[in-house]
Order: structure tokens, then C-alpha cells, then sequence
């Protein structure tokens, strides 16, 4: 071959490895992570068919000694779909809800116009917002003057629903509180025992600390405990992210003497009570001295995750309502091509 000839060779060559690393690195730039996990379900057909004016509702379900039960729901919400599945759907809890309640929609991003005790008419997501609804779903017992009464924020086991049901239809609400009233029903001395974590500190005197802090409440009548540390927080994912935290576990039924952020003494009983913390394993947020946020539900590991991250990393500063930082969070993953499971 010509010296002539090899030249033009070599250029065809480098331009042909330009064109194509050109063309790997753009795809490789292009590459966009996906979600999976999430559900497409149907809201059931015996939900109350509302003209969504709240008060009315009441009042209606009042003569028919039922109470009303607003159910927050998200399209595409695996823990809404379980939840729908597994109580209203079908299950021991079906015919309770149906004799007890008058069980009326709400879609956190819905566009319907929705009126809350005879006030202004607001959007579905508006209502939602109002309402500080984070969590999906979300459920809100209504009281016979037309309040908000009681609520539960995110997911729970058919049996652990029982306990709220119940304890709503016998409006025991009035006069104790959940967790009181759970204790009260126990027959027996023993149920849960708590499981031991590497990363619980013990502590009970929190005058002056500002680092992220949280705060887990377990009990002996926890239906729930197992699976979270059994699978959630063995895993390395959350252990990096609990890692940033002063992690302590008290027993919520506990009138152990603890000093707050603020000086004043406490116990972990009237901490779940200030905090109006109706879930095992529950837990309260801290950073600052200042109380963020609270999980109060059953969370997978990304929805986990991504709340722990809004409190140790500040982001509240920035994005007030959690899931305006959800959608960010999300999508930052995604642009760095990881995909996301939302029921790992």
C-alpha cells in the first residue's frame, strides 16, 4: 500500500473512531432511568357516589349511624392499590367498613371541586395540600360536626386497619388515644420483642443538639416491627442513610423521664401523643432541634430513603411540602440513568 493510500486509511479510520465513540457517549448520556413498581387499580363501585359537599355527606351518613372516611389516594400508588385490595376490596375488613362508614375518594392531584365543611370549594389537590396530606394513602375519619376527627397517613396491614377501624367507629377517639386504646385491648402481657440494631444509640437527654436526629417508636403490640428490620432497615441503602443520623428507639408505651430539644422533660408515651404518632414503627424527624417530619406509615426503601435525605440534607428549606422534593429526587435519579423500584 502507497504511502498516499495509508494516509487516507489511517483518516477514515480516526474519523470512523470518532463517529462512533461520538455516537456510544451520546447514548450513553442519553440513557434514562425508569420506575417501576408502581399499580394501576380501580376505585371499588360501592364508594360512596358523593356530589363531593362534605358536610352533606356527613349528615347523610349520620341518620345511617356511619361515619364518613375520605381516602386519599395517587394514580400509580402500589401501597393505595394494597390497601384498596386487601380492605375494601375484599377481606375480613370489607363488611365492617361497609356497615360502619360512607367511603368517599379523593385523588391528591384530582382537578374535582371538593367542599369541606360548607367552606370555599377547592380541587381535589388542593383539599390535599390544605390538608398536608404527604403520604399515600392517606385517610381521613370525619366527625359528626364535620371535622376532620382522625386520621392515618399511609399503609397498613389488614390487621393493624382493624385496630383503626374499630377504634373510630367506637369514636374512642373522643376520650384516648390510639395507642392507649390498642394497649387497653391486649389480652396479653407479651407480643413483640425488640429487635436488636447495631445503629441504635441510647439516649434520653437531647437539650442543644442539632444534628439530624430520629427518633423510632416501637411497642410489645407492634404488628409491623419484624418486617421493618428484618427488610428495610438491614439494608445497606438505608444503613448509609440512617447513618447520618443520632438513631434512638424508645417504647411507646415507655413514662421513661426524656429531656427534649428544648429543656422540657417528656416521656416517649406523651411524644407519640404530641406528635399524634399513630403507627408501629413510627418515627419522628428531627433536625436543628426542630421537628421536620414524621413516618407514620409503611414506607419501601425509596420512599424511605428519599424522606430520611429531606431531613439530614435540609432540603426542606428549599421544597416546604415533601413530595415537591420526591418529584426532584426522582427525577435526578432518573437523569443519572438508575432505575427506581418503589416496592424494593
Amino acid at each position: 500500500m502507497s504511502v498516499r493510500y495509508s494516509f487516507y486509511f489511517l483518516r477514515l479510520i480516526a474519523v470512523l473512531s470518532l463517529v462512533f465513540f461520538s455516537v456510544y457517549s451520546n447514548a450513553e448520556e442519553q440513557k434514562i432511568g425508569k420506575v417501576t413498581g408502581g399499580a394501576t387499580y380501580e376505585i371499588p363501585a360501592w364508594f360512596t357516589d358523593s356530589f363531593l359537599e362534605i358536610s352533606e355527606d356527613v349528615e347523610e351518613a349520620t341518620d345511617n349511624n356511619k361515619q364518613v372516611l375520605l381516602y386519599f389516594h395517587l394514580d400509580g400508588c402500589p401501597y393505595c392499590s394494597a390497601m384498596l385490595d386487601q380492605n375494601f376490596k375484599s377481606g375480613d375488613n370489607l363488611d365492617f367498613i361497609k356497615t360502619h362508614f360512607s367511603v368517599i375518594s379523593v385523588n391528591i392531584k384530582g382537578d374535582r371541586e371538593i367542599t369541606l365543611n360548607e367552606g370555599e370549594a377547592l380541587l381535589e389537590k388542593e383539599l390535599s395540600q390544605n390538608l398536608k396530606v404527604q403520604y399515600t394513602p392517606t385517610i381521613i375519619f370525619m366527625g359528626e360536626d364535620g371535622k376532620p376527627a382522625f386520621r392515618t397517613n399511609g399503609y397498613r396491614t389488614p390487621k393493624a386497619f382493624r385496630q383503626v377501624l374499630e377504634y373510630v367507629a367506637s369514636q374512642s377517639y373522643k376520650n384516648t388515644t390510639l395507642s392507649n386504646y390498642v394497649e387497653s385491648k391486649q389480652k396479653t402481657a407479651t407480643g413483640y420483642t425488640f429487635i436488636d440494631y447495631p445503629g441504635l444509640e441510647k439516649v434520653n437527654y437531647l437539650q442543644g443538639y442539632n444534628q439530624p436526629v430520629a427518633i423510632l417508636f416501637e411497642d410489645k403490640d407492634c404488628l409491623a416491627c419484624e418486617d421493618f428490620h428484618h427488610n428495610l432497615i438491614n439494608r445497606a441503602d438505608v444503613k448509609a442513610e440512617l447513618d447520618k443520623y443520632l438513631f434512638i428507639r424508645f417504647d411507646a408505651y415507655s413514662d421513661q423521664k426524656i429531656i427534649d430539644f428544648e429543656g422540657n422533660a417528656t416521656s416517649p408515651r406523651q411524644l407519640v401523643k404530641d406528635h399524634d404518632l399513630n403507627y408501629r414503627p413510627g418515627i419522628l424527624l428531627f433536625n436543628e432541634g426542630k421537628n421536620i417530619t414524621k413516618i407514620d406509615g409503611k414506607l419501601y426503601s425509596f420512599h424511605f430513603n428519599t424522606v430520611l435525605r429531606y431531613v439530614s440534607g435540609k432540603h426542606y428549606d428549599t421544597y416546604p411540602r415533601f413530595g415537591d422534593y420526591l418529584n426532584v429526587r426522582q427525577q435526578e435519579l432518573l437523569d443519572q440513568g438508575i432505575d427506581i423500584n418503589i416496592v424494593d
